[in-house]
């Protein structure tokens, strides 16, 4: 009886560690900035913002908008996992902010736009797009895509190719052949061990795994991009190999036009460890 007493009691307790990472899972690791820590960060530099939430078809696209509504509209589109404050000193650069207005999303899954649900390439550029159409101001419109955030604005201006002015690749993940997803991710897609995986790195996971085959279904296709290109991309990059950049080349053959920038030894992290770099190729965008 004492035996069972115990056995009964250990069950109890790890039924209930178990409940409770289940728990902290869906409040951790949201990789988000709230909209109180929004609020102290644009006083700080006393930044005039907007931030509200679109409803694009059946999805949620939160934002961030900074600068004149009138004039042309630097789009930003961030990594895996993230969300809009990986461009929050953008969004308040000055410079910046006497030529454009800015606007950075949380991408679908992420931040507040419909945190923890999982969409692939394809669908999410089509959401992304049709946010976009919605807030246009018939100006310039520029995207910029950092990893992740790269081969959706690939995708975007192969779908529109006359929305947009100019794209920005910053490190982005284009070449299928360079991916190499990790074995254990389809392990933590399916139920119930996808409910293991913290907050913003499960809708992380799900995409990174599909990327690979999403960029394959996608590379017949580059050579319809017609639009003007920029890639910026660290010689070293352990993340998204730099080896990117000689993909983009070979296959953007009709691209109106190709830059590309190469920071020497730097790594994944370029819009933040290479931000003048990046601000002042913005500065000189194709008008």
């Amino acid at each position: 009886m004492i035996s069972y007493l115990k056995k009964h009691k250990v069950k109890t307790i790890m039924s209930l560690l178990l409940l409770s990472y289940l728990i902290m899972c869906q409040s951790c690791m949201t990789m988000r900035m709230s909209s109180n820590k929004t609020k102290a960060f644009f006083e700080t530099s006393k930044t005039s913002y907007i931030d509200s939430t679109i409803t694009v078809e059946d999805a949620k696209i939160h934002y961030i908008q900074t600068g004149n509504n009138n004039l042309p509209t630097l789009f930003f589109i961030h990594g895996s996992p993230g969300s809009w404050d990986a461009y929050k000193d953008f969004l308040k650069d000055t410079l910046l902010l006497k030529k454009y207005r800015m606007i950075a999303i949380d991408r679908p899954g992420f931040g507040y736009s419909d945190f923890g649900s999982s969409e692939n390439l394809f669908q999410q550029s089509h959401i992304i797009e049709t946010f976009v159409e919605k807030i246009n101001n018939t100006k310039n419109c520029y995207l910029i895509g950092h990893s992740y955030g790269g081969p959706v604005i690939v995708k975007m201006a192969l779908d529109k190719p006359k929305m947009f002015k100019q794209i920005i690749i910053l490190a982005g993940a284009i070449d299928p052949d360079a991916e190499e997803p990790e074995n254990w991710r389809p392990i933590f897609i399916s139920k119930p061990l996808r409910y293991l995986v913290p907050g913003a790195l499960r809708p992380a996971n799900d995409e990174l795994w599909w990327l690979k085959n999403d960029l394959k279904v996608m590379q017949p296709t580059l050579k319809n991009i017609v639009t003007n290109v920029v890639v910026i991309h660290g010689t070293k990059d352990p993340l998204v190999p730099y080896s990117n950049v000689a993909f983009i080349k070979k296959e953007f053959i009709n691209a109106k036009s190709m830059e590309v920038i190469s920071i020497k030894d730097a790594n994944h992290f370029i819009p933040w460890e290479h931000y003048q770099t990046i601000r002042n190729k913005l500065l000189n965008l194709i008008e």
